[in-house]
């Protein structure tokens, strides 16, 4: 166990990618989840349902859309009504629109992106941080990309989203700081996930030549430097954001 069995953690866009994995992590070192998604399935609740069987923990799962202000308020009235604390918040979800060159992406696109990758990402945070402040503790971390560092791989609009998101993650950490609460971010290189599939071949090649690691890395290896921030193994970690990028 990595100092998570018996919290209870909300973890948005668990149902594909890095943020499944980071639900699945979480539940094998013993903590309970609100597992957050866009849309209600049988085939997603069944592997939650597995899930929390296999790990003797409970899993619940919160439907919203993020692009919603207010589903997104009334997905955190039905974290509130379970009247448990809410120890962590992961926040995973996100979006890359289809590249262009900034000389021919349209404002409405940079508007959407920062819409979810942002916007929506700090209304959340937002409500959850109330309820982290009342508990007087908590650990938030954001999910990031080395693009908002490196201003690579990925077009201006998701770099710029992603940035942004770092600037938010260090603000935060010291706003919230005297309740004992930590915000930490993790910045992904290549992964190997649908979103990591939408770069350019070219491009992916490019960038693994550049990796020391001489590969992509895994949802798994991103959810386990999460599970790390989220846990009593940080207890002195607030503001940073780990790169988990194989060494590029």
């Amino acid at each position: 166990m990595c100092g998570l069995s018996g919290k209870t953690a909300v973890i948005t866009g668990t149902n594909r990618g890095i943020g499944k994995e980071v639900l699945r992590v979480f539940a094998e070192n013993g903590a309970n989840v609100f597992a957050c998604a866009r849309n209600q399935n049988a085939q997603f609740e069944f592997e939650l349902s597995t899930i929390s069987e296999e790990n003797n923990v409970n899993i619940f799962p919160i439907y919203f859309d993020l692009s919603d202000p207010q589903q997104i308020k009334t997905a955190v009235q039905k974290i509130r009504k379970t009247a448990l604390t809410v120890d962590v918040l992961v926040n995973v979800a996100g979006i890359v629109e289809e590249s262009t060159s900034f000389g021919m992406t349209s404002i409405e696109k940079m508007k959407k992106v920062f819409d979810i990758n942002f916007f929506s990402l700090t209304q959340l945070t937002q409500y959850i941080s109330r309820i982290m402040i009342s508990q007087n503790h908590g650990s938030i971390v954001n999910i990031s990309s080395i693009a908002a560092i490196d201003g690579t791989p990925a077009q201006y609009e998701y770099a710029a989203s992603k940035a942004a998101v770092i600037g938010g993650t260090k603000k935060l950490a010291r706003e919230l700081a005297d309740h004992n609460i930590r915000v930490n971010a993790v910045a992904p290189g290549i992964i190997d996930t649908d979103m990591g599939g939408k770069i350019d071949p070219v491009l992916k090649d490019e960038i693994i030549a550049k990796v020391i690691m001489k590969r992509m890395g895994t949802p798994r290896e991103v959810a386990n430097a999460c599970a790390f921030l989220s846990s009593d193994l940080a207890s002195y970690i607030t503001g940073q954001v780990i790169r988990v990028d194989g060494g590029i």
